[in-house]
């Protein structure tokens, strides 16, 4: 009991954090993406005007909805195209240790990666010590740094189409981007690792070190700059570990002070966004309420995952064993910081995870499925999800304002045909790939290849908790699949990229149709949006569109899994 009101506690503070530090960086990021001065501006406003000299970049010019998609999907292809053959030509660049990297990179593999980490997913088919080098690792880092920021970029273009009135531009997305990496991923990233460093984490470019054990065996002890990498897919809501058992690898989370400092560099951020959406659209309650939908749903999976996982296995307490499901989770976190990263890097899109998602109970493993599922609207990933909970509500209050009568309008903006459209494209587009891989990976001898150590329900859920991952751009997996192999590195490929253009593109066009309308005004028929009853629209509206999609799906693996437990 005592354990479990310490956890209690321990959630409650961090949503307390998240809340109380939403205030200052949401307006933060509205000053920097407005063009205001801020406290950096004496130092890094030089050096931007020198960046947009030297690519030459006119930051007066602004885009439409159109060539700032162009823009983000041509930068994302050269980043991508690059990363790839980096990774390829990885044995020719100094760093490379030959004996101790044993895993070939192979051409899947790399295209996998490369894919992966220009569109923050991370999704790692390998382990890093034994198949990238350090070189290959700063590249990571620094792609982490790219990824993140054109993701944030296009949040604040989808936050600005929202808040124009009869414009045909919805910013520059090269200015976006700039601003993203100096003024917000940079600093904070140096800060962060300092603090890292300080808690543990090494950052170093040494050789990895043997050592002989208590048994008289061999073993390597891999190091690096990680640190430097560890902060930065936090922030960037990427993800990807440094080693291959990811954050609950001592290196990268040494103690709770790191597992809590990494839990709010991923979540505050996006979070802050809700504060910066309502002082761009100049709808400050408006903000409150997204912001209310996140933490209310937030709240409930944290209860179900730690009641699921403190529960523990009923054939563990039959035989009189009590203290929960400690198996695949570090002591030095024991359930509750376990379960606490785990609905944090599911809702986060960042895939750091602190324990084996593969070893907790079925509806412990439901919650982060389900909270990727309902696309990652709770904090979400960095500037992805501030558009994934506005679409919802405003296919929530198109449905509600049909139902009752009253007009679909949203910050006084039309919904119109068009607009529906761009909606429905952006909620059908997850299930679709994600059940459609998941069908090919079950009844092809390719993808059940992959299931090495379990079948049947629990094998289902691995594979469909896979593919959910690669489409929400989140990364982390359940490690009883094996996922190496040509066949999951094109599929997940698939996923990843669909999770990231199939749905940034149609944001895109939904933010320049409302920058084209006109704002009209409030009457008796409007449908509010700022109160407490437009929150309840919106966690209605993701329930009950998840359920819809996924049940059946959702039936095949953890459910029947708990109930055949049970």
């Amino acid at each position: 009991m005592t354990s479990s009101l310490a956890s209690i506690a321990a959630y409650a503070l961090f949503l307390l954090a998240v809340v109380l530090l939403v205030l200052p960086v949401g307006k933060y990021l509205s000053r920097v993406f407005t063009g205001e001065r801020t406290w950096l501006s004496l130092v890094l406003r030089p050096v931007e005007r020198f960046l947009y000299r030297f690519a030459g970049v006119d930051p007066e010019q602004e885009q439409s909805w159109k060539n700032y998609s162009i823009a983000f999907l041509a930068f994302s292809l050269a980043g991508t195209l690059a990363l790839y053959a980096l990774l390829r030509l990885q044995h020719l660049l100094p760093f490379y240790d030959g004996k101790n990297l044993t895993t070939p990179m192979t051409s899947d593999l790399a295209i996998n990666t490369a894919i992966s980490f220009q569109t923050t997913s991370t999704w790692q088919a390998y382990s890093g010590e034994t198949t990238v080098s350090y070189i290959s690792q700063m590249a990571l880092i620094a792609s982490n740094f790219m990824a993140g920021a054109a993701g944030l970029a296009l949040g604040i273009a989808f936050i600005r189409g929202l808040a124009r009135d009869r414009s045909n531009t919805i910013g520059n997305f090269w200015v976006d981007m700039t601003r993203a990496i100096l003024y917000v991923l940079m600093p904070l990233s140096i800060v962060g690792a300092v603090v890292l460093i300080a808690l543990g984490v090494p950052l170093n470019m040494n050789s990895y070190t043997e050592v002989t054990t208590l048994e008289g065996a061999r073993q390597l002890i891999a190091q690096g700059p990680v640190a430097a990498m560890e902060i930065i897919k936090n922030l960037g809501t990427n993800g990807g570990g440094f080693f291959n058992v990811n954050a609950a690898h001592p290196f990268e989370t040494p103690n709770n002070a790191a597992n809590l400092l990494n839990l709010l560099a991923i979540a505050v951020l996006p979070a802050a966004l809700t504060r910066t959406f309502g002082i761009v659209t100049g709808r400050l309650r408006d903000g409150w309420v997204l912001l209310g939908a996140m933490v209310v749903l937030f709240a409930v999976g944290l209860g179900i995952c730690d009641r699921a996982e403190r529960a523990g296995n009923p054939l563990m307490a039959s035989a009189h064993l009590s203290g929960g499901n400690m198996e695949g989770k570090e002591t030095r976190f024991g359930v509750g910081g376990s379960v606490l990263a785990a609905v944090t890097t599911s809702n986060g899109a960042t895939g750091s995870t602190n324990s084996a998602h593969d070893s907790y109970m079925p509806v412990g493993v439901l919650v982060p499925l389900s909270n990727m599922l309902m696309g990652e609207m709770i904090f979400g990933g960095l500037g992805t999800g501030i558009y994934s909970i506005v679409i919802v509500a405003v296919l929530g209050l198109f449905i509600c304002g049909l139902m009752v009568g009253r007009t679909p309008d949203y910050l006084g903006k039309s919904i119109t045909k068009y607009e529906i459209q761009m909606v429905v494209f952006y909620t059908l587009a997850c299930p679709f790939l994600v059940l459609c891989l998941t069908a090919l990976a079950v009844t092809t001898s390719q993808g059940v290849a992959g299931l090495t150590t379990n079948d049947g329900p629990h094998g289902f859920t691995e594979i469909i908790f896979a593919y959910t991952s690669a489409f929400a751009n989140n990364g982390q997996a359940m490690a009883g699949l094996s996922a190496n192999s040509p066949f999951f590195n094109i599929t997940t490929a698939i996923a990843m990229m669909g999770g990231r253009f199939m749905l940034a593109v149609p944001a895109l066009a939904l933010a320049g149709a409302f920058a084209r309308q006109g704002r009209r005004p409030i009457t008796m028929g409007t449908l509010p949006t700022d109160g407490v009853m437009f929150g309840v629209i919106i966690i209605g509206t993701v329930l009950l569109l998840t359920l819809l999609s996924f049940f059946p799906a959702l039936a095949l693996g953890p459910l029947v899994e708990h109930f055949r437990l049970h």
